[in-house]
């Protein structure tokens, strides 16, 4: 593929697919990130790609240059001397030029285009006039152009300084769209602030498809005429147009003419300054927008997070939860492995698990897909573990805006605020789903052995005292009715039914106080298995509430610097 040349630099021309590709890039940057970066900026940046996707629609290789200048400047003058006609008018009365006029080069039908850039005034040339001829028949024997204009069109464009304002506007607009900047001044005006600051300075990302003309350099000396052209050059360099390359023309003389058309021919040649153009949009909204993003975002799953689910679990109620389970157990341990005729007093104490409306088992029936906040609530329940002090409450904020904090540590103001907004908080959500956790969470593993060992012997003692004591009811019954009755075994000096009655208890009694001690230590144990169990289920809720929609914001902004540096290259 040909390159541009406009000055002395050589520019590399661009394909169809690269321009295809930065446009994707700029696209999908502003998906991603659009609400996070500077709302001029993504203005600017939708505004190319519109352009580019219909700029690249339109058929036909055309060139679009563009004439721009302030007023006096000698634009249209210019202009007829390369159109070789008298198409633009020039006048006295200022401003004269108030719609853009177009030139076109070659037989390829322009209409779309032109009716794309909303040009209404429209000349063929005649190329068998060829440059040269009109304005410039002063000259008397003109450079011969290496190379064809064919498929150029020349805008010459409403002066950008007009007294009136729709005259400025149009100029503008158009200069948005053409594909060839070609700045016109004169000696008097060279160093126009409005040139500078507003326009030239503005699309310095355009240096590969711009020229500056110093007009009506016939006022000059040649000495003055290089000087006031070194001092342009200048003046451009400094507002970031490298390599500025400005030539001396004028109309009345015919001097540089040659020159200028011959460099029009080069950038016509590859039928990619358009290309070129839009590539350079592209760059300068993406580079732009790149500003809004940082240079890389941190790890959410390498963030601390110890306070932040320690926080969760106050507030879920866990450490009330916890003392629940560790009084259930040895509750349930009694039930079991208590001195057999004591058990009766369990009913007279709550079920602490019950109070707080928890399943042991964490059952509940499957949650339809279909439903959502009340309607879940409504199926599980709530349980009634007591709301989170306010204190409590503001553990969690304060936590979570740490969390936020540093997950969003180098991030632009505008993504460090989405980052905070995405986190779920306000709104009760986070607290149903931390009470739907503890309440779908199993409180209860398998039933120790040794409950049902100490079972075992419970009841076998407990059948030995009574044995005893019912043995002793049939003697006494015997002895009241004055029956026979058989000699009563003893145990040395003791009968065997007090034996049996004082061992039954007294070891049922035992072992009862011994395995209150040992539910002691199962109760804690069971507390800090129950307590693993909750942590992860607190865990679920902080990663679905916390960490994923953060983590999701910051895929986005590494989305977003992705597709950014893709565009610019």
């Amino acid at each position: 593929m040909s390159p541009i040349r406009m000055g002395r630099a050589t520019v590399r021309a661009v394909s169809a697919a690269e321009l295809g590709t930065r446009t994707t890039e700029l696209s999908l940057a502003l998906v991603s990130g659009a609400d996070e970066l500077d709302p001029s900026g993504v203005a600017v940046a939708r505004r190319v790609v519109d352009k580019a996707v219909e700029r690249s629609g339109i058929g036909g290789d055309h060139t679009v240059v563009a004439l721009a200048g302030a007023t006096g400047s000698g634009k249209s003058s210019l202009f007829n001397a390369l159109v070789g006609a008298d198409v633009a008018t020039i006048g006295a009365r200022r401003p004269t030029t108030s719609r853009p006029t177009a030139g076109v080069w070659g037989d390829p039908d322009a209409s779309e285009l032109l009716d794309w850039l909303g040009v209404a005034a429209r000349h063929v040339v005649d190329t068998a006039s060829g440059p040269g001829k009109g304005a410039a028949d002063a000259v008397a024997a003109p450079t011969q152009v290496v190379g064809s204009l064919d498929g150029m069109v020349l805008l010459d464009l409403p002066d950008f300084d007009s007294r009136e304002l729709d005259h400025r506007r149009e100029a503008e607009r158009v200069l948005e769209l053409v594909d060839v900047f070609v700045w016109v001044t004169d000696p008097q005006k060279y160093a126009d602030a409005r040139l500078h600051d507003e326009f030239v300075s503005l699309l310095s990302q355009h240096d590969a498809v711009t020229l500056a003309v110093l007009n009506q350099s016939d006022r000059l000396t040649a000495e003055a005429a290089k000087t006031v052209t070194g001092d342009l050059a200048k003046l451009l360099v400094a507002d970031g147009v490298a390599d500025a390359k400005v030539l001396a023309t004028s109309t009345v003389t015919g001097q540089g003419i040659p020159e200028f058309t011959q460099r029009l021919a080069n950038a016509v040649a590859g039928h990619a300054a358009s290309r070129q153009r839009l590539k350079a949009d592209i760059i300068g909204a993406a580079t732009r927008l790149r500003s809004g993003v940082a240079d890389s975002e941190v790890e959410v799953a390498e963030v601390p997070r110890d306070e932040l689910d320690a926080s969760l679990a106050r507030a879920a109620g866990v450490p009330i939860v916890l003392d629940a389970v560790e009084r259930d157990y040895r509750r349930e341990a009694f039930a079991h492995t208590g001195w057999l005729f004591a058990r009766w007093t369990k009913g007279f104490a709550a079920d602490p698990l019950r109070r707080l409306r928890l399943d042991r088992t964490g059952g509940r029936p499957p949650i339809p897909v279909e439903i959502e906040g009340a309607d879940v609530r409504a199926l599980l329940g709530r349980s009634s573990i007591p709301a989170p002090t306010v204190s409590t409450v503001s553990a969690v904020d304060l936590a979570t805006r740490h969390f936020v904090r540093e997950a969003s540590y180098g991030l632009p103001v505008r993504w460090a605020q989405a980052t905070e907004d995405a986190v779920d908080r306000g709104d009760g959500a986070l607290t149903d789903a931390l009470d739907r956790a503890v309440i779908g969470t199993s409180l209860r593993a398998r039933r120790p052995v040794w409950w049902f060992v100490v079972n075992v012997l419970q009841w076998a003692f407990g059948v030995v005292a009574l044995a005893g004591l019912i043995w002793y009811a049939v003697l006494w019954a015997s002895a009241f009715l004055q029956l026979p009755h058989p000699e009563t075994p003893s145990v040395g000096i003791l009968p065997l039914p007090l034996v049996l009655v004082v061992v039954g208890v007294l070891v049922g009694i035992g072992l009862g106080i011994l395995s209150r001690w040992w539910a002691r230590v199962g109760a804690r144990h069971r507390r800090t298995v129950v307590g693993k169990r909750l942590t992860e289920s607190v865990a679920l809720v902080t990663d679905e509430h916390i960490l994923v929609p953060v983590d999701e914001v910051l895929a986005r902004h590494r989305e977003t610097r992705e597709h950014l540096e893709a565009a610019t290259g």
